[in-house]
């Protein structure tokens, strides 16, 4: 993954990908740098990753804000919720032994591979209401710009306990964490598929800049090497951003997420298998 072309084409797919289904492609990108480039220690490679997570996010979230499917109200709660286990997640990656984080990922690849594929419930419906939980729940509203209406109730509780843990969770593998946030807002707090994939954009621009700017602190982004990977992948991230976000209503969703749990569970073996 040295030839800017390569890069700017991965940084691209993992943009368009990682947008269509809210996730920030960060679950792609880092299991990509461990086959591609072994010898980065596992606190680089969640500092490049995060990065293009970051602007795949920022990018995203420009044009789910044009379509006007995100929830603000419960987007800026739940991201705030994020932060202190984003920057904690940064400082633990730097004590994680690179044999034991490939194990850790390839398992957690496996373990979301089976859960997409095998997820009955893979979306929401406009103007489906929320299930009744224990504890409050904070009802909403939403219009987008074509006119189409959502209405459902989430219980905020939930959502920030969920955050708290996707926030340290995300920065310590990588991943961006949406790969666990858009299942959990629609399963977990009922929120539409296409407002629960949008909004978990703008969570995750938030999360992950917070991410980044830990790790510029501590200067994971001084060697240009790390550099040149995260400019050249993070500008195919930004492209590849938009396409996902136009595709993100045009495609059927089940079909892509099956499709990429399948991915998913190829790329965990291959990283387990080639453990040495």
């Amino acid at each position: 993954m040295d030839n800017i072309f390569v890069l700017l084409l991965t940084g691209f797919v993992v943009g368009t990908v990682g947008t269509l289904i809210g996730a920030g492609g960060g679950f792609i990108l880092v299991p990509l740098l461990i086959i591609a480039q072994p010898q980065l220690p596992p606190e680089t490679i969640t500092a490049i990753s995060i990065a293009i997570v970051a602007a795949n996010a920022i990018s995203g979230s420009v044009a789910y804000a044009r379509s006007g499917r995100i929830d603000y109200k419960a987007g800026i709660l739940f991201a705030l919720f994020t932060i202190p286990g984003s920057v904690l997640g940064v400082y633990s990656t730097a004590y994680i032994p690179k044999m034991a984080f490939h194990i850790i990922f390839g398992i957690l690849l496996l373990l979301l591979a089976f859960f997409l594929f095998f997820s009955k419930k893979q979306g929401g419906h406009p103007s489906a209401a929320g299930i009744n939980m224990p504890g409050r729940q904070t009802k909403h509203k939403l219009t987008d710009r074509k006119g189409t209406m959502y209405s459902y109730s989430y219980n905020s509780l939930t959502g920030i306990i969920i955050s708290i843990i996707v926030g340290y969770l995300s920065p310590l593998l990588g991943i961006g964490g949406g790969i666990i946030h858009v299942p959990a807002l629609v399963n977990q707090l009922h929120f539409p598929v296409y407002v629960a994939t949008a909004t978990s954009h703008f969570i995750l621009a938030i999360m992950a800049t917070v991410s980044v700017i830990t790790h510029l602190l501590r200067g994971n982004y001084d060697d240009p090497m790390v550099l040149r990977m995260v400019l050249a992948l993070s500008a195919g991230a930004v492209a590849g951003a938009q396409l996902g976000a136009f595709l993100s209503h045009k495609i059927k969703g089940k079909t892509i997420i099956r499709a990429l749990a399948a991915c998913l569970g190829l790329v965990g073996i291959r990283i387990l298998f080639g453990i040495h």
